[in-house]
């Protein structure tokens, strides 16, 4: 794990937030239906991103495992922790009810699925027992937006049994068949797409049907991202793929979007002409700014056999994928780790570089940067204190060129490093406060014994930590029971 220097202790940590006992909801005038269409996260419709993070490992009710999720509105001056929710199946109107290890919050999309022009929160809870699909079928559910949040919900989907209908890494949404609607895209069998098609009416039911993308193979899809790869103006949905549990054969597919839905998937290669190295997450964007969406995938587990013939494959790796009009263009593919130029630190073994990776501009030049979690960077002596690393777009594709870096021991970031903190296992972007800068937040799930942690960057137009533009927070605000929570684990997207 790196060593180099990547910033300066905190003269003393700064206290979170004050504690509360009783979530607040927030609320807002209804936006028109255009404004909110084009803010999938904007859940009460005033215009400002919200923000969706999940502790599916929390208790509640009593239930170790059974999982939450923490709303906290957006504003004009960012994140505002004064305007919250928290949502776990003991809450009114969300189908279900806690627990033990159902994991609610194991993974979270948003989009209007409804068309009422408030973004809605879809939620996996990858463990449920279901009287339709058995023992961990897995349940997806939408909470739909509204004036006021979030409220109410209906379930769209049941897996079958020990399928994990949405587990972590298996939920996305898009318009693939392009008829106006977002369509929801789920895992089953852990290979199989299901999709199920838009638009959705407040039960959960939809006359679109659905649609099943059956592999011939044995893989297990990793993570699921969508995007128009080929600029047809329909989404597409991208993966990260393995065979079984060989991490060796990690993978990168992406399935066109069309009329007819998604077409059976292509395996992105590379300019030797096999199979393109993949990962275990990626994310959708237009770094280049040429019309079509690239691929950026995050390679953060090394240290097997195929490290030895992998481009930048030590401590973790971030792969630019371009898009063209004949799709994925892996021949084109730049790799990045922590010893390309610019990037801060050295690339050692299980810092793990690429754990989670974002797309969206943070810099304000028009052009989508990455952010990439490195939860297993040590910090000095601090070992597994974590990082957040953004990097640049350009014209010219993803760069280490001016990249930044943010830990707990940045100046003006609330707390202080701390052994297992894992800074940065999960990592989210959002303009919350509509200055055309994306804000980062970073979740830390090892935060305080496991409890876990948030904190919320609010960007400048030079640096990702802007002074007094960060908020930090955790279950003490929320209300909710830390042991063992994990908040920020991960993030709607």
């Amino acid at each position: 794990m790196s060593k180099r220097r990547l910033g300066r202790t905190v003269a003393a940590a700064v206290a979170v937030v004050a504690a509360v006992t009783t979530p607040v909801v927030a609320h807002a005038e209804p936006a028109a239906a255009s404004t909110a269409a084009k803010l999938h996260d904007d859940f009460n419709g005033d215009g400002h991103p919200d923000l969706a993070v999940a502790a599916p490992s929390a208790t509640v009710g009593g239930k170790a495992g059974a999982g939450y999720v923490a709303i906290v509105y957006g504003s004009a001056n960012g994140l505002n922790v004064t305007t919250r929710q928290v949502l776990s199946q003991s809450t009114a109107g969300v189908p279900g009810s806690p627990e033990t290890d159902d994991a609610f919050g194991s993974a979270l999309t948003t989009a209007d699925l409804d068309r009422d022009g408030y973004a809605d929160l879809v939620v996996g809870v990858g463990r449920e027992d279901t009287a339709d699909g058995g023992a961990e079928s897995g349940l997806v559910e939408v909470l739909w937006g509204g004036p006021k949040g979030l409220s109410g919900g209906a379930v769209l989907a049941t897996g079958k049994a020990y399928d994990g209908l949405g587990a972590q890494g298996r939920l996305t949404v898009g318009d693939v068949n392009g008829d106006g609607a977002e369509d929801l895209v789920t895992v089953e069998n852990q290979f199989n797409l299901r999709v199920l098609n838009g638009p959705f009416s407040r039960d959960g039911s939809s006359d679109a049907g659905e649609q099943i993308v059956r592999d011939e193979f044995d893989s297990r899809v990793l993570d699921l991202a969508a995007g128009d790869i080929n600029g047809d103006g329909i989404t597409d949905v991208a993966a990260t793929e393995n065979d079984g549990d060989e991490y060796d054969a990690r993978r990168v597919v992406y399935w066109p979007g069309g009329r007819q839905g998604l077409s059976p998937y292509t395996t992105v290669r590379g300019d030797d002409g096999y199979r393109l190295q993949g990962g275990e997450n990626l994310d959708i964007g237009d770094i280049d700014r040429d019309g079509y969406d690239d691929i950026v995938v995050g390679r953060a587990v090394d240290g097997y056999d195929s490290d030895l013939d992998t481009p930048a494959a030590k401590g973790g790796r971030i792969t630019w994928i371009p898009g063209g009009a004949d799709g994925a263009d892996g021949t084109r593919a730049r790799y990045l780790n922590q010893d390309s130029p610019g990037v801060p630190g050295s690339a050692e073994r299980g810092d793990g570089f690429g754990t989670d990776v974002q797309v969206a501009d943070v810099t304000g030049d028009g052009h989508p940067d990455v952010v990439t979690g490195l939860p297993g960077e040590d910090l000095g002596t601090v070992s597994g204190a974590g990082a957040v690393v953004v990097l640049r777009g350009t014209a010219d594709g993803l760069t280490g060129s001016g990249a930044q870096v943010v830990t707990q021991n940045t100046p003006n970031v609330p707390g202080a490093a701390e052994t297992a903190d894992a800074f940065g296992k999960a990592v989210h972007l959002a303009d919350a406060n509509g200055d055309g800068l994306a804000d980062l937040a970073a979740g830390a799930p090892g935060e305080n014994g496991n409890a876990g942690s948030v904190w919320y960057f609010r960007s400048g137009p030079t640096t990702v930590v802007s002074p007094n533009g960060t908020t930090a927070f955790g279950n003490t605000l929320l209300g909710t029971t830390a042991s063992g929570a994990r908040l920020g684990t991960g993030f709607a997207y």
